[in-house]
């Protein structure tokens, strides 16, 4: 039976390097006061040997666990994986969020929190006691609990709250989220329409409110109507058709529609089949989810393309960079649009 390789460990790297354990371990945890001559010699050994450093090592020689924690909400994310209803929000987040962590020699792990749970805290406590995180990164709608940041709070952890400009503590980072709406309407204005429904998500997430802002005061500045064009949904398909009913089911309909979700979009879309209206011909509509789905309907739905990664990957850096959990002026990620084949000129004047 063939025997098993040694592990490399510390000690092989620092004999190999001809320093002490000590120095190889300052390189490892990127200490500073290391002469470069000697953070050089550390580092060839360590890509000679192929060492990896080891996480519960750099816990044993530190305070540090070089963990980070992200908590997302799980009902939503549970119900997204069971639908196979895609899960690109999630994706994104891991992409930013672990890359990251892996430039600065850490790791994240997801962990799933209802906020309505009424056992939220002993759930959060018990997560931060078996992992002991460096740090926690709070998404949409734990990001404005205020039990949740209280009790990171209270032990001294540092975090970062997605999707959160709000003054408070923890570092906030977010989408300009009414910026991204006043694009959106813009670009819709600037096509020829004057009527423009909205449909909104959830009050639970701020940011309902902050696309919401943006859609309205982008609509009053150009001297346009507002009133029976704004509907409200829950970001899942069944809401957005009521949503999109209403809008289409008025005295004057919209010419334009903007939805605050890929699944409530995809219903807006259904729902004017069904109806015999051409897109964008007699409809224009427009997503504020980026997902690989709406690239591949017919048509290509015209949408918001969130930096949902790079929202992430900054999070990641302020908590990664201060561990003191000084609170930081909100750090805001503009977006972009992606324009596609669903919206266009109005067949006539609204």
């Amino acid at each position: 039976m063939a025997r098993r390789r040694q592990a490399v460990t510390i000690r092989h790297v620092a004999a190999d390097a001809g320093v002490s354990l000590q120095t190889v371990s300052r390189v490892i945890n990127k200490e500073p006061n290391v002469r470069p001559e000697m953070m050089a010699r550390v580092q060839d050994s360590i890509a000679r040997l192929g060492y990896v450093p080891s996480i519960a090592a750099q816990r044993m020689a530190g305070s540090r666990s070089y963990l980070i924690v992200a908590l997302n909400d799980r009902e939503r994310t549970i119900a997204g994986w069971r639908d196979r209803q895609g899960t690109d929000w999630v994706d994104q987040m891991l992409l930013g969020g672990m890359l990251t962590c892996a430039e600065h020699g850490y790791r994240m792990i997801v962990e799933l929190v209802d906020t309505h749970s009424d056992h939220i805290e002993r759930e959060l406590l018990a997560a931060i006691a078996a992992i002991q995180p460096d740090g926690v990164i709070l998404t949409p709608p734990h990001s404005e609990n205020p039990l949740i940041t209280r009790l990171l709070e209270e032990h001294r952890i540092a975090f970062a709250r997605i999707g959160s400009r709000n003054a408070g503590p923890g570092f906030a980072v977010a989408m300009d989220e009414a910026g991204a709406a006043r694009i959106a309407t813009e670009h819709l204005i600037a096509l020829g329409h004057r009527r423009i429904g909205f449909i909104a998500g959830p009050d639970e997430y701020e940011l309902s409110g902050w696309r919401t802002d943006g859609w309205r005061t982008t609509m009053v500045d150009a001297g346009l109507p507002t009133d029976g064009l704004l509907a409200a949904g829950d970001f899942g398909f069944a809401s957005g058709r009521a949503a999109a009913a209403a809008l289409l089911g008025s005295a004057v309909p919209p010419t334009a529609i903007i939805a605050c979700s890929d699944q409530m979009t995809l219903a807006t879309l259904e729902l004017a089949r069904e109806r015999g209206l051409d897109v964008p011909g007699d409809l224009s509509i427009l997503c504020f989810d980026d997902t690989p789905i709406v690239r591949f309907v017919h048509p290509p739905l015209t949408a918001i393309v969130q930096p949902i990664a790079e929202v992430t990957a900054r999070a990641v850096e302020q908590v990664i960079g201060d561990q003191s959990g000084d609170v930081a002026e909100p750090i805001i990620v503009p977006a972009t649009l992606a324009v596609r084949a669903s919206t266009g000129a109005p067949r006539s004047p609204a």
